[in-house]
């Protein structure tokens, strides 16, 4: 056990001494098992920040919400937009008859947004801006994450009282702070509003979702005052599931009263659709299988081209050293340790060459994330990975030119130039 550790020793030594003194061979041996890993770890973290990004976006919709809508969200190529387009819009007023019939129902809350409004405070002001209108158990469907202040109260919320939540990227623009936004008056496309509470920064959206960065929430019945939701918004309901009830168990019901509600005959299809988080989930499974199948693709050849780059410069490397691996041999050389030490050199190689490409990649982090895009994380499997494709790799590509090195005749091989 300890011959087998003083020849590993000595192998590795000498392996570090000849990267050492070939720098150029080293370099150009690095540079290709760097870009393999780079390649393969950048590709892998970037399918898998997305996917983690745009999965986390898509259940803070809520994973036990139905939302009854004009429009179905199962679009598409062949989506047959001419059936859906003269369907009636959501009403508040078909929340009462869910709320009463519908048992499987916990909460429920109307909602319609409008964009293009513009927000003053006293000389500043904001254009392009979304105002979205709730009724109260909405923050308790979709919890709104704040910075200060907080949500409407229950008789603010009924009455229609004129207060606001302001987006950060609103707040920010206006006051620079949310401390300084709380209590002050804004106009909305020429009504006040007085702010009493501030969310925080959410940042870009991969989903097409609410962007409270830029919007301004506003209580139902005095968003209607500002906009006909019949005419110039996109209204829908929000329903969540009763605890112990199913998802399947409340569309059934409120596909029911919902067809009751817009008396519709048996033979006659749905006006109104009832979308779930579910439908699309499922469609992010197709879509993340084939991003990562492409980006394997695309990881596997650059190792590939990293890993013959390795045997090339590793059989050169055999080559110069012919006569000294005879000498070794005629002095009592085992074949075990000339293959462990040309495996070893190979090896080191990769492993250097994967600690930069992971470098590399975690630069590409620090950069990404700054933009506020959307959360690039390098995993510590990422980090792992690597660096067992780089072994792998080493063993690999050096595995022949170290074998062949093994098998010399000593007196021919220190006869050799």
């Amino acid at each position: 056990m300890i011959a087998t550790i003083k020849i590993l020793w000595n192998s590795l030594r000498m392996a570090i001494l000849e990267l050492r003194v070939n720098k150029l061979r080293t370099f150009l041996s690095l540079l290709g098992i760097t870009i393999g890993i780079f390649c393969i770890i950048a590709v892998l973290t970037a399918t898998n920040s997305l996917e983690k990004n745009v999965r986390s976006e898509v259940e803070s919709l809520g994973s036990d919400v139905i939302y009854i809508q004009k429009w179905p969200w199962d679009g598409g190529p062949d989506f047959p937009w001419w059936k859906f387009v003269n369907r009636p819009l959501p009403k508040f007023q078909e929340l009462e008859p869910i709320k009463e019939k519908v048992h499987s129902a916990g909460l429920s809350a109307f909602a319609f947004s409008s964009g293009g409004k513009r927000v003053e405070y006293k000389d500043d002001y904001m254009e392009g801006t979304e105002l979205f209108a709730v009724s109260g158990d909405y923050e308790k469907i979709q919890a709104m994450k704040f910075v200060s202040g907080r949500f409407f109260a229950g008789k603010e919320n009924e009455n229609g009282s004129n207060v606001a939540i302001l987006g950060a990227n609103i707040w920010e623009g206006l006051f620079g702070t949310s401390e300084k936004a709380l209590g002050k008056t804004v106009s909305i496309s020429g009504r006040p509003c007085r702010v009493i509470g501030t969310l925080k920064k959410k940042g870009a959206s991969l989903v097409d979702g609410i962007n409270y960065d830029n919007s301004v929430v506003v209580p139902y019945f005095y968003g209607r005052t500002i906009v006909d939701e019949r005419r110039f918004a996109d209204p829908f309901l929000i329903i969540k599931a009763a605890p112990g009830a199913t998802l399947l168990q409340l569309k059934d019901e409120l596909r029911g009263v919902m067809r009751s509600v817009h008396r519709l005959r048996p033979k006659e299809e749905d006006d109104f659709s009832l979308n779930e988080i579910t439908a699309v989930s499922g469609d992010l499974n197709k879509m993340f299988g084939m991003v990562n199948l492409g980006g394997g693709f695309i990881a596997f050849f650059a190792l590939v081209v990293g890993g013959f780059g390795i045997a090339n410069i590793m059989f050169v490397t055999v080559k110069e050293r012919t006569n000294i691996i005879g000498l070794k041999k005629a002095i009592g050389a085992r074949k075990k340790v000339i293959l462990m030490e040309f495996l070893l050199e190979s090896i080191i190689l990769c492993l250097m060459g994967g600690l930069l490409g992971l470098f590399f990649v975690y630069i590409i982090t620090v950069i990404v994330n700054s933009l506020d895009f959307f959360e690039f994380t390098l995993t510590l499997n990422n980090v792992i990975l690597g660096l067992s494709i780089s072994s792998i790799v080493g063993v690999i590509a050096g595995f022949i030119p170290a074998y062949l090195a093994s098998k010399l005749d000593p007196v021919v091989a220190i006869r050799s130039n």
